[in-house]
């Protein structure tokens, strides 16, 4: 054991080279229990395949050994060879003192695989020499959970539960929690989440999500404020939160938040909107429409900001500002058809007509069976003296429209 000390030491002082030749030059005049240990200190630094080669030195003298076995089959599950793995736990007899412990290993390897079915047969297996076992129940439920079945992962929840809070730092009523909402069942949901006691930042952006779904914006606001004490920098908060304020119709702290947000991550496109949204709604438009823009240089592509802005620019008739915005978005490279009808329409009512006639006409290619951009397009087409092109394009309208006694009267006139 002087050896094998010595190894430890080196290893302790980092001296990683000296302490792997140690054990390896020690390896050959080691006895068993030796070999054992130095097997132990190799799965220990991360050694697995000189481990392996040791305890298969072993299970060929010891082919019973439970403890051999179960080892040498971690070291496969961490080698990712899993069929080893699988054959070798295979190996222990339902009346073997680990054979629990295999079967909860096979199915678990089995899952990883994707056949679910043979992973279920194993722990009901497991279930039936230990019915009460609560890690078989909870393995059960995070089977059904993992594969949708929510209804059925309740029951194996709950009865883990009875027997035991806490399942390998997990505590169940977390997932309990988590399969009720799931289920939409956001009641009960609350009531298992109010149960846990681990402050984990991710655990209660859950339950003041699920809070939320409950219809209990008391408890999320009290939640999420809490966990943005403890952790500043859970962005995802924010913009939720944000929004829960402002469905209470508590703008001033909705408004609040979001900026707070902001200076823990300037680039969150949600957070700007937020902001721009709520500063619209108490009056001041110039930090509105600066938020807004502000939203659509970070994604050109975030359309919900885009309708906003294009929205209260219209309204202003500031039809200027409308085609500065899309045709900047369009250079990013931005295709929308709906840009190419509001450019359209922008450059008609600021009287650039051949601008105007370019956008309907790329609009035409997509919007050639919705009957309000037909009547559109075919008005202005009359206003730029192209009848006959307005004519055919009334024609196409009809079409969909027949009953529309209006615009066929209109297309006599053209025609006469």
């Amino acid at each position: 054991m002087e050896e094998i000390q010595k190894a430890v030491h080196q290893m302790e002082e980092n001296k990683t080279q000296d302490a792997l030749e140690t054990l390896q030059n020690y390896l050959p005049e080691a006895d068993e229990e030796e070999k054992f240990t130095i097997a132990e200190l190799y799965i220990q630094w991360g050694m697995l395949e000189e481990a392996k080669m040791i305890l298969k030195e072993f299970l060929q003298q010891y082919p019973k050994e439970q403890e051999i076995i179960v080892m040498l089959a971690e070291i496969h599950i961490d080698l990712e060879e899993d069929m080893e793995a699988v054959d070798l736990l295979n190996k222990i007899e339902p009346e073997d003192e680990m054979y629990l412990q295999a079967l909860m290993q096979v199915a678990d390897l089995y899952q990883s695989q994707g056949l679910f079915e043979v992973a279920e047969s194993k722990l009901l297996t497991a279930k039936h020499y230990d019915p009460n076992e609560p890690v078989i129940d909870f393995a059960l439920g995070e089977l059904a959970f993992s594969n949708g079945e929510y209804n059925k992962s309740i029951p194996y929840y709950e009865n883990a539960m009875e027997h035991s809070r806490v399942i390998g730092d997990i505590e169940v009523a977390t997932r309990l929690g988590e399969a009720y909402a799931a289920t939409g069942g956001f009641e009960v949901a609350l009531e298992y989440f109010q149960e846990v006691e681990e402050e984990n930042p991710d655990v209660q952006f859950r339950y003041g999500f699920i809070a939320n779904k409950a219809g209990r914006s008391d408890i999320t606001i009290q939640v999420w404020e809490d966990l943005l004490k403890k952790d500043p920098y859970y962005q995802s908060v924010y913009p939720l939160l944000a929004r829960v304020y402002e469905e209470e119709g508590m703008a001033a702290e909705a408004l609040e938040k979001a900026r707070e947000g902001l200076t823990k991550d300037e680039y969150n496109k949600d957070l700007y909107y937020m902001t721009g949204f709520l500063s619209y709604k108490q009056g001041d438009k110039e930090a509105a429409y600066r938020a807004m823009r502000e939203a659509v240089a970070i994604d050109p592509g975030y359309k919900e900001a885009v309708l906003f802005l294009l929205e209260r620019y219209k309204e202003e008739e500031d039809y200027e500002s409308v085609i500065l915005l899309l045709e900047d978005i369009q250079k990013t490279g931005e295709v929308d058809p709906l840009y190419d009808w509001e450019l359209a329409q922008a450059s008609r009512e600021e009287e650039n007509f051949e601008k105007s006639s370019g956008y309907y006409a790329n609009a035409y290619l997509s919007f050639k069976e919705d009957v309000e951009f037909l009547e559109d397009y075919g008005y202005f087409l009359v206003e730029n003296g192209q009848k006959e092109e307005a004519v055919s394009v009334f024609k196409e309208f009809l079409v969909l429209e027949p009953s529309n006694t209006e615009i066929e009267e209109f297309i006599e006139r053209l025609e006469a």
